[in-house]
């Protein structure tokens, strides 16, 4: 004959699988939430930046700011294909600020050819921005070619091309 399990060790057992329960979902949450940070964190590094580091960064998902140097842009419309070269320019503001602004850390940048450059690769519309001197912020990765291929494109003019905003919006 089975004897009677005590009503006290049932009850104890069942508070046990709930913490236990309990304890593993508090576990999945916080690994989801570390691998997701993981996941979506981007180094945003200069061109000079990005050289140093070498092959530790190749397939990684990185932000890389530069000038564009508008005789190297390429676009081939039917494939939606843009390939231009960036020259580095400096990461912080203070610097840019120090150089005489964004304009002329631009121009600067274009202008000298000892400046660590960048090929780059975007696939995607050709941006109306795309000019001589505008600073390109790209998203994407670092092929072990030295390309880089950018999957999001922004541009940025440098002042001399937002100060003419100004007197346009005024005249209309």
């Amino acid at each position: 004959m089975e004897q009677p399990v005590p009503v006290e060790s049932k009850s104890s057992s069942g508070k046990m699988k709930f913490i236990a329960g309990g304890l593993l979902i508090v576990a999945a949450v916080i690994y989801l939430i570390v691998s997701s940070t993981q996941a979506s964190a981007q180094y945003f590094l200069t061109v000079e930046e990005l050289a140093a580091k070498g092959s530790s960064v190749e397939n990684r998902e990185l932000r890389i700011s530069g000038a564009v140097i508008g005789d190297s842009n390429q676009y081939d419309p039917q494939p939606l294909t843009l390939k231009f070269i960036v020259a580095d320019i400096p990461g912080d503001n203070k610097v840019i600020e120090a150089q005489g602004g964004l304009a002329a850390v631009l121009h600067q940048a274009v202008v000298d050819p000892n400046r660590r450059r960048l090929e780059v690769v975007y696939v995607g519309p050709k941006p109306d921005l795309l000019r001589d001197e505008a600073q390109a912020i790209m998203t994407g990765k670092i092929g072990p070619d030295g390309v880089f291929q950018a999957e999001e494109l922004l541009l940025k003019c440098p002042t001399k091309y937002e100060e003419a905003v100004p007197e346009q919006a005024e005249g209309s």
